[in-house]
């Protein structure tokens, strides 16, 4: 995250030149792992002593670019679950045609898979719902098959057959029922099916609520944020649920309050792309433009300070 990394550092260096004294403490956190779930890098920090001395109460976090002159606001993200499905049956010559394969058992499971995926997808090009708003499947791998020097024995059926699947819930949904799916619908036992979780986020915090932060007045910070960022002579977009996930889940499971916002509107989201080199200097240009004229980012914390 270098662009949002330069951005903090480029408002506080701004801040500090201009002599501001802030009122409370700003502390920039620089942690890995974020990619594979942050469990070494952003969740031991937050679950720290040292965390818990510094007091927080409102923490900002990555967004996205924004194609269009709207900034982006995220007051909360979809959870990853990443599910393995494996189905096993009797292994057959490849000529013969039998009921229960691991195949064809796996290949049902995909098929419903697709139509639920479908479904959400569907809600999403209708304009009824945002990405961030319906549960995403996309399947990462399918692995079947019995290895051979060549590549495949292609005349044999084989007894097992597993595919992974990238599943994003939203912490206003109930998940509770794609659980009961998964386990009756989508990898039965009734068809020599089973499934586990590699991971598995929860949408809800220590106390049972939703992993959201308000956009109402109960939020002090977020009237702020949008005042900052209107007298910027910024535009805001409708809040949005961050479409994946991020390291602001650790501070909302405690209840604390967490906004995503990257400053960089008018620039095309390719993060994970097949370009994203592409996106890096898209980013770099959006930061030196409004670094030409006084940080937008040095303006946003400034009220909060």
């Amino acid at each position: 995250m270098k662009c949002v990394g330069m951005q903090y550092m480029e408002a506080v260096r701004r801040l500090k030149a201009s002599g501001f004294q802030p009122k409370r403490s700003l502390y920039l956190s620089f942690v890995p792992d974020e990619e594979i779930g942050g469990h070494d890098g952003l969740e031991k920090l937050a679950q720290s002593d040292v965390f818990k001395n510094m007091n927080v109460d409102i923490v900002l976090d990555e967004g996205l670019a924004s194609p269009n002159e709207n900034y982006r606001l995220f007051y909360g993200e979809r959870m990853p679950w990443w599910l393995v499905i494996k189905a096993t049956g009797a292994p057959g010559h490849g000529a013969k045609l039998y009921d229960n394969s691991a195949i064809e058992n796996l290949f049902k499971s995909i098929e419903s898979i697709r139509r639920f995926r479908a479904s959400q997808f569907d809600l999403v090009k209708a304009g009824l719902k945002g990405e961030g708003e319906v549960i995403s499947v996309n399947m990462a791998f399918l692995k079947a098959g019995t290895p051979s020097p060549t590549g495949f024995v292609m005349n044999l059926q084989p007894s097992e057959a597993e595919t992974g699947f990238d599943i994003r819930i939203p912490p206003t949904v109930n998940a509770e029922f794609l659980e009961k799916r998964i386990a009756e619908e989508w990898a039965p036992a009734s068809r020599n099916m089973s499934f586990e979780f590699k991971q598995k986020g929860s949408t809800q915090d220590y106390r049972g609520r939703p992993l959201i932060t308000a956009t109402d007045r109960s939020n002090p910070w977020w009237a702020l944020l949008v005042e900052a960022i209107k007298k910027a002579n910024g535009k805001i977009g409708k809040p949005e649920i961050f479409p994946a996930a991020t390291d602001s889940l650790y501070f909302r499971q405690q209840g604390l309050r967490a906004i995503g916002f990257s400053p960089m509107a008018n620039t095309p989201v390719l993060l994970h792309d097949h370009n994203e080199l592409q996106d890096g200097v898209w980013k770099y240009l959006s930061l030196r433009n409004n670094c030409r004229k006084p940080s937008l980012m040095a303006s946003l914390l400034g009220p909060w300070l």
